[in-house]
């Protein structure tokens, strides 16, 4: 369990490998914003125009770039190369343990052949199906379910109201928040004597290591195969992935992200907010979906697009800019129509 402490000045900057100005024996107990910093706080300012704030704020220490700290700054200061990267390290220290009591509750309903690693914790209520792996150190919180033959990997954590479908293989250092559903059926009919009628949907799903996957998100197993989701990728709240989808490593899926059947996302792209893509869709390799845009077909690798359907954002831009102008056109249309008609009354009749 991390141990929860103040800490001194001196201590933050060895975490941070930041240079130290000021009494390295002061005392911070947590990490605040300058406008909620108390005595006894540690702050962040990310400029010298922040840090100029934040010496005037009631903070002990500040955390800063490096370039802009002097040593006669009134407050302790911590200059850093970094500092965005040095204040998720301090949330990451000051962060309260999400704790578990390690063992098996004895309510936990538990399927034959379960196979589980030291210091694994599964809470109350939760059910357990036949043939479930789990690694060393996994966390499943209370009112989860854990499918036939699911295999979940070394310390990873399973929030409440998870549910992991059968078959469904969960990597290490994984994080799964509630409400999540990963391993449903695939949206798959087809119409038969006017009816939809459903196709089994016999497939599984992958998610790879240290992924992040957010609260109530749907990851639909595969028709046939495997629906994966890349290593380092991080998925945030109400983010949809829908049957086959091939989700790359290290890529970033924002809320209320939805992507159709098959669509193949390439390592380090990003969907903001609201995005999407059409059933099949081919993303290259560090591309960026602007909030609302929807993939139909295939990007390129390092594309930016934006817009129904997304094209390069620049060229989306453009088209923006020359729709807005449209009224004023439209207006001065008018007016040449009615002044033409002027003239014509003007003109003198042979």
């Amino acid at each position: 369990m991390k141990e929860q402490r103040p800490r001194t000045a001196a201590e933050i900057a060895e975490v941070v490998q930041g240079n130290l100005y000021g009494d390295p024996a002061t005392m911070i107990c947590g990490i605040a914003s300058i406008e909620e910093a108390r005595s006894g706080d540690i702050t962040f300012a990310e400029s010298p125009r922040f840090l100029e704030t934040a010496q005037r704020s009631m903070a002990s220490a500040i955390l800063a770039p490096l370039s802009a700290v002097s040593s006669g700054d009134s407050k302790v200061v911590i200059g850093v190369e970094n500092p965005r990267l040095a204040f998720a390290q301090l949330l990451d220290l000051f962060a309260p343990e999400v704790y578990a009591t390690r063992g098996v509750h004895p309510t936990v309903v538990i399927g034959s052949d379960l196979q589980y690693g030291e210091l694994v914790s599964i809470g109350a209520q939760s059910v357990i199906g036949e043939n479930v792996k789990l690694g060393k150190n996994v966390t499943i919180h209370p009112l989860c379910y854990i499918g036939d033959n699911v295999e979940i990997g070394n310390d990873t954590v399973i929030f409440p109201h998870v549910t992991l479908l059968h078959g469904t293989r969960i990597g290490s250092r994984t994080i799964i928040h509630s409400g999540t559903v990963v391993g449903a059926d695939g949206f798959g009919y087809m119409m038969v004597g006017g009816q939809h009628r459903k196709v089994p949907q016999i497939g599984t799903v992958l998610v790879g290591d240290d992924v992040e996957i957010g609260a109530n998100c749907t990851i639909d197993r595969a028709k046939t195969g495997v629906t994966s989701i890349g290593e380092g990728s991080k998925l945030d709240n109400l983010v949809h992935i829908a049957h086959n989808c091939q989700i790359g490593k290290h890529c970033l899926i924002v809320a209320q992200v939805g992507l159709a059947g098959g669509v193949h996302v390439g390592d380090y792209s990003v969907f903001a907010g609201q995005s999407g893509a059409v059933e099949q869709a081919h993303i290259g390799t560090r591309s960026v979906v602007a909030g609302r845009g929807v993939v139909v077909g295939e990007i390129p690798e390092g594309s930016f697009v934006s817009g129904f359907p997304a094209r390069p954002h620049k060229e989306m831009m453009r088209q923006q800019a020359a729709q807005a102008r449209v009224p004023d056109l439209i207006k001065k249309m008018r007016e040449l129509e009615k002044r033409l008609g002027e003239l014509e009354k003007e003109k003198p009749s042979a």
